[in-house]
């Protein structure tokens, strides 16, 4: 188990910590589809009382997801409780919803049904990997059956998911210290390998002092004094939140024993020899080297030693004990004090379904900043000292880098549900290497965020960036099962395949889905032109193209942009040949249920292409005696709505604005020109006033912008008076 739980924790590169958590805060969100906001939901209340205790952890991707059974074991026969079903279709119907959840388990846990426990736990754990104190209630459920075995393999399983929980570490071990026989060598190897590894993957949270007491106490029990001094060595360099208590047991440890008993054997004969060479310094100062020493014949070697260390001289090997651990406790708390208003501003590192509140938030943000800056500047000064020959540099900065991955880590536990952090976490892994970016987004889109669209469509980029296809595809895929509805997820699954070159595939997606929106209208239309966009611009068919956007007319025909992408497309072909298209077009779109504005629009580029391209005047005016009847109908139909009073007392403040702005010199008027004479060419001349602005038609790229049109319709009658 070691070398597995290991080789996931090396793949983060970190010495990971972890806080205190209640087992009532472990939660998750209700309802994604509100922009995915967390919402609160109750507590799940326990029988377990340890369940209340305090811990935090922290989780990776390494849930099963097959439904466990032991080995030699075979699942339980016989039919579930009465309300076993109901309850859980519940937690089947809307798996998010975390009250669900607590009461089936709630259930279960009352019923006493063991294959519904297991069951139920099972499927909870999947889902919610985070909430440690469920492992720990399912490894008492099958200890108390009697299944020791099966106990140890879940407290195995939890820390495959969250190896970085404290307390669930603890729990595993409490459990090998009361079901194995101690009086076994290899017994007490496998606890001593087991606390190794829980101090390597745990041991640097600011709350992890249990788990090190707890080792330090059982090499003490064990009779390993030496071992134990080991231990609160190692956490003399560790900033934990009660560092000073950690030295105060270690001065004591080491005053209260002999030194060649709390010692290894190289540090007692490294210390031994300081000191005697100190006392033979001191008495060379002093000048008080005895008559012996003074006299000794030539050759003669100095009294044996008998082993025993005096009273003096193991109370002067204590003190430079002491002396190099002092010094490495001023360091530890310089560190410690670095970061003690950051641990302070945060009140809940657990993981619980109510959202963070905006100064929790901000805290985490402010602590993670700053321990990035701190990790830039040591691997600044590092790069300099590299270049002197200075080796403890490249330590300074690995420890940096490592104290920002564990600090992640722990955010990652209090803000599971906030994609902000997950993609602050991206991009400072980013630098460090793909493999590290890609289980921080699995770990995200996977287990905590499994309805969040966005960094779903991030990974998948990431994998594209990176030249994996075979991994961006199954990334959209999935999305598409969970959030079926979102139309940029569509369209990013066809744009995937169309630029690794597989149009077939692309344009195949885009039918799909167009056949599957005819429920939506809108959502119809907006696929239906895309469709056409990309059989006309790709796959160079307008016929296909105009097809499909006939049919999505004939399902939405009040769909203006229908229309509008309609006469793009015919206006894009040869418009000698296709003349007749493009005024059918028109007409189409005047005919059809749409805004008297918007038909006044698409008449106006009817009249535009008419002028600029129409084969005889009497197309020009047909277009234009159709503009006139729609200009008309149009004004009448707002003298109805506003009434005369109105419309007199605008004109007359228009009247009144003009008169300020024009020159008192009388304008140029225009020559009578008959109707049968064909209208001046303005070629090269200003088109800005005439016939409506047209410029502005073809400027406008959303068809949202054309109701942003003057009132020069009337501008007509100077070239074409009415008849």
């Amino acid at each position: 188990m070691r070398r597995t739980l290991y080789a996931s924790f090396v793949v983060w590169s970190i010495m990971a910590a972890e806080g205190t958590e209640d087992l009532g805060n472990n939660g998750q969100l209700t309802n994604p589809s509100e922009l995915y906001e967390p919402e609160a939901a109750d507590l799940p209340k326990t029988d377990v009382k340890e369940s209340a205790e305090r811990g935090a952890d922290g989780g990776d991707t390494g849930v099963p997801t097959t439904p466990y059974t032991a080995e030699g074991e075979e699942e339980e026969e016989g039919e579930m409780p009465a309300d076993f079903q109901r309850l859980w279709k519940l937690t089947s119907d809307n798996p998010q919803d975390f009250n669900s959840w607590t009461d089936l388990l709630q259930y279960c846990e009352q019923e006493g049904h063991m294959r519904a426990c297991r069951q139920a736990l099972n499927a909870f754990l999947l889902r919610y990997p985070l909430c440690y104190g469920y492992w720990k209630k399912f490894a008492d459920l099958e200890r108390r059956a009697g299944h020791v075995n099966k106990a140890e393999e879940v407290c195995e399983r939890g820390l495959k998911a969250i190896p970085l929980s404290v307390d669930l570490w603890i729990h595993y071990i409490n459990l090998l210290l009361g079901t194995l026989n101690m009086n076994l060598p290899e017994s007490t190897q496998r606890i001593r390998s087991v606390f190794e590894e829980a101090v390597a993957v745990a041991g640097w949270d600011f709350h992890s002092d249990r788990l090190w007491d707890l080792y330090a106490e059982w090499e003490k029990e064990q009779g390993n004094l030496n071992f134990m001094t080991g231990v609160y060595d190692r956490v003399l360099r560790v900033p934990t939140q009660f560092y000073n208590t950690h030295y105060e047991k270690l001065k004591a440890h080491l005053t209260s024993h002999p030194p060649q008993d709390v010692l290894s054997p190289e540090e007692y004969s490294k210390v031994r020899n300081e000191c005697k060479q100190s006392q033979i310094q001191a008495k060379k100062e002093r000048s008080d080297i005895s008559a012996e020493e003074e006299e000794r014949p030539p050759g003669e070697e100095e009294p044996a030693d008998n082993g025993k260390d005096s009273e003096e001289a193991v109370q002067k090997m204590q003190e430079l004990l002491m002396v190099s651990r002092e010094e490495l406790y001023q360091q530890n708390e310089a560190e410690v004090r670095k970061r003690w208003n950051f641990e302070d501003a945060i009140k809940r590192p657990y993981f619980h379904v109510k959202p963070l509140d905006r100064a929790q938030l901000k805290a985490w943000q402010s602590y993670l900043d700053w321990e990035i800056a701190e990790a830039e500047t040591a691997a600044v000064d590092a790069e300099g000292a590299a270049v002197e020959g200075n080796e403890g540099s490249k330590q300074e900065r690995v420890a940096g880098h490592n104290r920002v991955l564990i600090l992640f880590e722990r955010c990652l536990i209090a803000c599971a549900l906030y994609e902000e952090f997950w993609n602050k976490y991206v991009h400072y892994l980013a630098p460090h290497g793909l493999e590290e970016v890609r289980n921080v987004y699995r770990r995200a889109c996977e287990i905590h965020l499994p309805y969040k669209h966005s960094i779903h469509l991030q990974w998948a980029s990431f994998e594209e960036k990176h030249g994996i296809i075979s991994e961006a595809n199954p990334i959209q895929k999935t999305l598409h099962i969970t959030a079926p509805v979102l139309a940029y997820e569509n369209i990013r699954r066809g744009g995937l395949e169309r630029r690794a070159g597989r149009l077939d595939v692309a344009e195949a997606l885009l039918k799909e889905t167009v056949e599957q929106s005819k429920d939506n209208p809108p959502l119809h239309a907006f696929y239906s032109i895309k469709l056409a966009r990309f059989l006309h611009k790709l796959c160079k068919s307008p016929s296909r193209a105009r097809t499909v956007l006939q049919e999505a007319i004939e399902l939405s025909p009040d769909n203006g942009r229908l229309y509008h992408n309609l006469l793009e497309l015919e206006m894009s072909g040869d418009l000698r040949s296709n003349g007749g298209g493009i005024l059918q077009c028109v007409a189409k779109a005047v005919a059809a249920p749409l805004s008297p504005k918007t038909k006044i629009l698409f008449s106006q580029r009817g009249l535009q292409f008419a002028e600029d391209f129409g084969t005889t005047v009497q197309s020009v005016l047909s277009m234009y005696e159709e503009h006139q009847k729609l200009l008309k109908e149009h004004d009448a139909k707002r003298q109805a709505e506003h009434g005369d009073n109105g419309d007199t007392e605008k004109m007359s403040k228009m009247d009144d604005a003009s008169a300020l702005t024009v020159p008192q010199t009388a304008p140029p008027t225009m020559p009578h020109v008959p109707m049968t004479t064909p209208p001046p060419s303005m070629m090269g001349g200003d088109m800005s006033g005439s016939y409506g602005s047209y410029g502005s038609w073809y400027q406008q790229q959303q068809y949202g912008g054309y109701g942003s049109y003057q009132n020069p319709w009337n501008q007509y009658n100077q070239y074409y008076p009415p008849s």
